[in-house]
């Protein structure tokens, strides 16, 4: 599983003109499932998330983790961070799960993430969505369960 993820002071996603998430301080994550991904790569991917020690502690360092803030996640599904540009202009999503596993492995991200106590919202899965943020630092990381 590929993930970006934004440390943000506030995020939400529409869809349709109707706001279906969103979150204060925390997280946005754009996740995409590849064909190869397991259970396994959405049990770590949302181990890491809820690990990522990204947030500053007293002395201004990035020491502190998402629970020890309580900050929330949104998480969005983009099967685009499997795009293949290699070849030619046209982007190949051949990488990229179908979607009906894709969603089963997303929605356990966000499951594992509200058994620890993290706040989850998302957006809607192979909808057109809109996502406004406000990037915190700017802070931004990209993840990769099979690297």
């Amino acid at each position: 599983m590929r993930a970006v993820v934004q440390r943000v002071s506030r995020a939400s996603v529409t869809v349709d003109g109707a706001v279906v998430g969103q979150i204060a301080r925390g997280l946005c994550v754009l996740i995409g499932v590849g064909k190869d991904d397991t259970e396994e790569d959405a049990a770590a991917l949302s181990d890491k998330l809820i690990g990522l020690r990204i947030f500053e502690d007293d002395a201004g360092k990035m020491n502190r983790a998402l629970p020890e803030i309580g900050g929330g996640l949104l998480c969005i599904s983009q099967f685009t961070l499997f795009a293949d540009t290699s070849r030619g202009r046209r982007p190949s999503f051949i990488g990229a799960m179908e979607p009906g596993e894709a969603q089963r492995l997303f929605e356990l991200v966000c499951e594992a993430a509200r058994g620890r106590g993290v706040p989850v919202e998302t957006g809607k899965f192979r909808a057109h969505m809109d996502v406004e943020l406000v990037n915190d630092g700017p802070v931004t990381l990209w993840l990769d369960t099979k690297a």
